[in-house]
């Protein structure tokens, strides 16, 4: 085989849509509410435009991901999705009032969100066709998400929210130029997705515990994500220091996805997840007894032991877990319980917890729920070990 990077285009080109898809996330997560706020729309209205995204993507995630591996092809979907993202991108910079503007980005979240596992699922198959850890692929989503943050937060400074679309189009548009260059990975196994094999998967005790842990999880990781700029806010951060703070976050996991593509099949899966829950119950912890903006940057620090460990664990694990030729549904699966139904309870939960119990309550409620995924994660752990004795 040949190790030359000119002899892998294909793992070149996967890494390239990993830098430029996060440019989509920042502008996702950190700008669409001031494009919306700069369109005269009120709080409420950009409460529902910001929370009709995690509950389309339960829906969304499946339907492509299930096309995915009943078709056996990433690469086909993920051109749809971004010709659907492109075409929803056009006509939201030329919407002007809530309903048509309501009717577009639930739309556009319907091609937005899948993206991600099955770039996942080709990162997963590419970087193992070249006996590779999948990080050393993901790592370049980090790089661009930090590239992003800062690039799109000086352009939109200095040219106003009213470009937030058009750099939205710009960027999907290179996205879905390299979208053309990527290369299908064949999977192992040559027998297609079927809805009866899936649901014998699900049944598994084991999968049913890691993703029952990975929802409590992803309740105090998401309580946190969601209030961070709010939290900053009230210690009397300005704009810079949350664009740092997010900014910090997001390089400090680089490192450890990169030691973690280097050295993280030395270590079993279940020891890592407990590791990382275990990090991320300290931080919380840390985070309700913040009380100026210069603390709460420091426990951003955290985020490389929290997300960084359990992100690139989990995707791991999973890929143990799942057949081949369930793959993308397994991402999917996993995308849901992360990121889809845990967004919907937390920003609900979280949010009268700030407003009628205070911010210490509310982080060491984000604990109480990181604590429940240790002792979940532990208690796999110690039950794996029982079987091997």
């Amino acid at each position: 085989m040949n190790s030359s990077p000119l002899a892998r285009p294909d793992q070149s080109w996967l890494r390239a849509l990993m830098f430029t898809i996060f440019g989509s996330t920042v502008l996702v997560v950190s700008y669409f509410q001031l494009f919306f706020s700069h369109l005269g729309f009120s709080r409420a209205e950009i409460g529902y435009l910001y929370g009709i995204g995690p509950l389309i993507s339960v829906f969304s995630n499946m339907f492509w991901s299930m096309a995915s591996d009943r078709y056996q092809t990433v690469r086909k979907v993920m051109i749809i999705l971004l010709a659907g993202q492109l075409i929803m991108g056009v006509l939201l910079a030329n919407a002007t009032t809530f309903g048509e503007v309501f009717v577009l980005v639930t739309l556009f979240y319907f091609f937005y969100y899948p993206v991600y596992p099955l770039a996942d699922t080709m990162a997963i198959t590419t970087a193992s066709k070249y006996g590779k850890n999948f990080t050393s692929i993901r790592v370049f989503g980090s790089i661009g998400y930090a590239f992003f943050a800062l690039a799109i937060g000086y352009f939109l400074g200095s040219f106003g929210p009213g470009w937030t679309m058009w750099i939205c189009i710009a960027i999907v548009t290179t996205t879905l130029l390299i979208g053309f260059k990527l290369q299908d990975q064949p999977v192992a196994s040559s027998s297609k997705m079927e809805l009866s094999g899936l649901w014998s998967i699900l049944k598994s005790r084991e999968v049913l515990l890691f993703f029952g842990c990975t929802f409590l999880l992803a309740l105090g990781h998401r309580m946190n994500e969601a209030f961070l700029t709010i939290t900053l806010k009230e210690l009397g951060a300005n704009e810079g220091v949350i664009g740092w703070s997010l900014l910090i976050g997001s390089v400090s996991e680089i490192p450890v996805f990169l030691l973690l593509s280097k050295y993280g099949n030395r270590y079993k899966e279940l020891p890592l997840l407990a590791l990382a829950a275990l990090m991320y119950t300290i931080r919380l912890f840390l985070m309700s007894m913040a009380d100026t903006p210069a603390t709460v940057i420091m426990v951003q620090f955290l985020h490389s032991l929290t997300f960084g460990v359990f992100y690139v664990t989990a995707v791991r694990y999973i890929t143990r877990l799942v057949p081949d030729n369930y793959r993308a549904t397994g991402m999917a699966l996993f995308t849901i319980v992360w990121s889809s139904a845990s967004g919907l309870l937390s920003g609900t939960l979280g949010g009268l917890l700030l407003e009628h119990a205070g911010r210490e309550t509310f982080y060491l409620t984000a604990m109480a729920f990181a604590f429940a995924a240790l002792i979940g994660f532990a208690l796999q752990l110690f039950f794996h070990m029982l079987r091997r004795t």
